[in-house]
């Protein structure tokens, strides 16, 4: 694809082309050459949702009409008094970094070429999450949902077989990283807070909605929950940023409902807003980041936006970021939610089944030489 053209506006405003793939092929997003700044918290609000877990509907209520204006604005949000203690991410941020600082043949011991489903480890210079800019400045540490972890899964063995099928459970990647014995337990202790965290905001997404809090219930019994585990080396920040610039990550959207995000105090997350400006996230200490994703926003009928964003660790120093994905379970399916369309909309997407969507999102971004995408 064409990196981007550059055209004027009417008020003089210079804009670049970006282009993304998607689910349903490659789309663009006008982006205005202007210098990066910080978001105003109109742009990327700060949310106090301890009221999600309050006995109180009105609490609950309250928050989910705070949740609806940041998800029709630019789908992004800060989140905090979440229930998650400060330890939890910094014990995995710690074995993180024991982790990607090993040498490059203790990691490769992890190597996702090794895996059955594609968890593990990726090396540098092995993603492009977006082919008209730069191969990511990244190493990534990937994990899937395994309900032997999950728990909310008391007896994974009696798992339907429906569910059963799309699930990737394997050892492979705990086995490999077993030189380090505080890895393992730190990243499922993460993963663990996030999921219980998932599920409360699920509930308030719902209401959100002018739904019954338990309307998604039964569609994330064994959810899409993965790991992306990001290591930023620090790149050079140019004299004059261009297109040719290289990015930690390229630009891009999420796959199914929604991202949890801890990031460290590096920053150099960026969110493309409504007006097509490149603007910071930085980090806020004691809160996630909160953004939507592709799936969320075609049931919701375009409501709730799903965000392009990317980083460029400028910091001069290693970068951790920890999202987790948090879909319905890969066996679902949804279309748009009839309380998104107002009288006189249609509908504008079809049904279409979780793993399909997200199959098409894979097979758009991934281009990895050692695992052909369909074996996924």
């Amino acid at each position: 694809m064409a990196a981007s053209t550059s055209t004027i506006t009417e008020d003089s405003t210079e804009y670049t082309k970006l282009h993304l793939s998607s689910g349903n092929g490659i789309v663009t997003r006008d982006v205005q050459r202007t210098p990066i700044r910080n978001a105003l918290p109109s742009e990327i609000p700060l949310i106090d949702v301890s009221g999600i877990f309050s006995e109180s509907f009105e609490d609950r209520k309250a928050v989910a009409a705070q949740i609806h204006d940041a998800a029709t604005n630019n789908g992004f949000m800060y989140i905090r008094n979440h229930g998650i203690d400060s330890s939890i991410p910094d014990a995995a941020y710690s074995a993180l970094l024991d982790f990607f600082r090993q040498p490059a043949d203790i990691k490769d011991r992890a190597n996702v070429k090794y895996s059955k489903y594609f968890n593990g480890y990726k090396p540098p210079q092995s993603q492009r999450i977006n082919a008209s800019e730069s191969v990511d400045v990244r190493e990534t540490f990937s994990w899937t949902y395994d309900p032997k972890y999950d728990p909310d899964v008391p007896d994974p063995s009696t798992m339907p077989p429906e569910i059963k099928k799309y699930l990737r459970q394997e050892e492979f990647h705990w086995d490999a990283t077993s030189n380090l014995p505080h890895f393992k337990p730190s990243i499922i202790a993460y993963w663990r807070s996030c999921l219980h965290l998932a599920r409360a905001l699920v509930h308030s997404f719902a209401l959100s909605l002018s739904l019954p809090e338990d309307f998604f219930d039964k569609k994330f019994s064994h959810p899409d929950a993965a790991l992306a585990l990001n290591y930023y080396p620090p790149i050079p920040k140019p004299a004059t940023p261009s297109l040719e610039d290289e990015v930690s990550i390229g630009s891009h959207t999420d796959f199914q409902l929604f991202t949890i995000l801890w990031q460290d105090d590096a920053g150099g997350l960026q969110v493309l807003n409504r007006a097509g400006q490149w603007i910071h996230a930085p980090p806020t200490k004691g809160t996630f980041v909160v953004n939507f994703a592709d799936y969320m926003q075609r049931i919701t009928n375009d409501r709730y936006v799903s965000t392009v964003h990317r980083a460029q660790n400028y910091s001069g120093k290693e970068r951790i970021s920890m999202p987790f994905f948090f879909g319905f379970n890969l066996n679902e399916s949804c279309g748009v939610l009839e309380s998104c369309v107002g009288e006189g909309e249609e509908k504008k997407y079809d049904e279409i089944a979780c793993e399909e969507w997200v199959q098409r999102r894979v097979k758009a971004m991934h281009r990895m030489e050692e695992k052909k995408v369909g074996e996924l």
